[in-house]
């Protein structure tokens, strides 16, 4: 894989505004993949990390957390470590989801060297990796813990799944909840070291969960209007409705033919060439608002 990232600063303004709220941004972000698409900018994101040393009980809670939050349209955020944090990943692209892979070292190449192939597939199923770190960066230890902040900030929540006492999940949580971001946790057996620490998040105040669906629950997401969405994203060929289509539901509002051609770029004539199917197939409505899903 030819590795050529693209870099954005913080002052730009398509820097992620959820990443800008938090108390040290970094200062630019190297990217690999489709960051920047719709897609990925305008939905819902959810970090699942956990222990590298997982059990294989673990990781199938982990792909399968994943798969359904991405079959949902949920873009899953992780740091490609082994364990948990391979797991979801692989959960999200095993149903041809979004991925965001966030690397504690620059992007000139994959660490662990063994997920440089998962790298890959985040990149081919239109996932992203990104890194506060120039290419020839190498990894340290410290810079495992700096990355958390940036896995945590890119998210309305994280979801912990088998965090021992001493592991870098526990961090990322901690991260989350200073930055004001949901803290879920899966609870496991009591005498099993790999949820020690889940179990103190939980003590501390972090939401217990047991499903998605607690999860949606507890960020207010209808699991139902997020399946409804797909459902029409998919019957969408036409790569301008497409775009229109995606615009809209990235803005989670109505929006006036104005906005939508600001947002969109594209000519007045061919949003209303392109609008006009859309609202026939049922795929957008017409309100006193805007255009809305």
């Amino acid at each position: 894989m030819k590795l050529e990232p693209k870099s954005i600063s913080l002052e730009d303004s398509h820097y992620p505004s959820l990443l800008k709220e938090i108390q040290n941004p970094p200062l630019e972000i190297y990217i690999l993949g489709r960051f920047f698409d719709e897609s990925i900018v305008n939905v819902p994101k959810i970090a699942i990390v956990g222990t590298r040393k997982a059990s294989i009980q673990g990781k199938a809670l982990a792909r399968k957390i994943s798969g359904e939050l991405a079959r949902m349209g949920v873009v899953i955020v992780s740091g490609l470590a082994m364990g948990i944090d391979s797991a979801a990943h692989e959960g999200a692209l095993e149903v041809k989801g979004k991925t965001i892979a966030v690397l504690a070292n620059g992007l000139g190449k994959i660490y662990p060297a063994l997920n440089q192939n998962l790298g890959e597939k985040v990149l081919e199923f239109g996932g992203a990796i990104i890194s506060e770190y120039g290419s020839e960066i190498p990894y340290f230890k410290g810079q495992f813990l700096k990355r958390n902040r940036i896995i945590s900030g890119l998210c309305q929540a994280v979801i912990v799944i088998e965090a021992p006492q001493r592991s870098g999940s526990l961090a990322t949580a901690r991260l989350a909840a200073e930055q004001g971001r949901e803290v879920f946790v899966f609870p496991g057996p009591i005498n099993n070291p790999n949820y020690y620490g889940s179990h103190k998040l939980i003590r501390d105040g972090a939401r217990l969960v047991s499903s998605v669906e607690d999860i949606l629950e507890d960020l207010g997401l209808e699991k139902s209007k997020i399946q409804m969405s797909n459902v029409k994203f998919n019957k969408i060929k036409d790569e301008n409705q497409l775009l229109i289509f995606e615009t809209i539901q990235g803005a989670g509002q109505p929006l006036n033919i104005d906005k939508i051609i600001e947002l969109t770029k594209l000519e007045p004539q061919v949003i209303n060439q392109s609008l006009a199917p859309l609202i026939i197939q049922g795929i957008l409505k017409e309100t006193e608002k805007g255009y809305t899903i």
